[in-house]
């Protein structure tokens, strides 16, 4: 005795069939694929598309925080204008982001080498200066920075102020000698004491 299938069973089986049908025979994998005739091309450059600046990505990545991607940026940007104050400018302000002070150093001051500098530019070098601990160095630059800002940028002038801070030569406050005595112990040794 034969059995016969179920409707659901046809049904599905005939969903399969048209479904096989309709992909093959609406292009698929034709003649012109490039699989079949060995011919690959990679897709081109939009032409259509409108291309951002190099250095406006850069600048907006620098404020992101992202400084590994900033410095691609600021390379193609340097492909399209050249090593121009404002590229240099970036690449040692990412390069200072990521840490990389010797690389930041020689960039930054290869940009202010100019006459075109802007402050932040001089800034950024005070602020690497500052890493380093090269403290009236870099209090040298922020007060340049403060000059051709004409005191516009609050950032510029709190390092400009912090830089000045850790830098004063009297940094003794009468407190403070107040709480010491300089106590002789026998003959000759003497130790400081803090006053209880």
């Amino acid at each position: 005795m034969r059995r016969r299938a179920s409707p659901l069973k046809i049904a599905g089986f005939l969903a399969a069939l048209l479904t096989t049908v309709a992909c093959s025979s609406t292009g698929g994998l034709g003649a012109s694929d490039p699989l079949k005739t060995g011919q690959v091309y990679a897709p081109g450059l939009a032409k259509r598309g409108d291309t951002v600046d190099g250095l406006v990505v850069g600048n907006r990545l620098v404020q992101a925080g992202e400084y590994e991607l900033a410095l691609d940026a600021y390379s193609r940007a340097a492909i399209e204008h050249g090593m121009t104050v404002d590229v240099l400018s970036g690449l040692g302000t990412a390069n200072l982001g990521l840490g990389r002070l010797g690389q930041a150093e020689r960039l930054l001051r290869q940009a202010i080498a100019t006459d075109e500098a802007v402050p932040e530019t001089w800034n950024n070098l005070g602020v690497l200066l500052m890493e380093k601990g090269e403290l009236a160095e870099a209090e040298q630059m922020f007060r340049r920075a403060y000059a051709l800002d004409n005191g516009q940028s609050d950032s510029i002038r709190d390092n400009l102020r912090l830089a000045l801070a850790k830098t004063e030569k009297n940094v003794y406050d009468k407190e403070e000698e107040q709480e010491y005595k300089l106590v002789r112990r026998g003959s000759s040794a003497f130790v400081i004491r803090q006053i209880p």
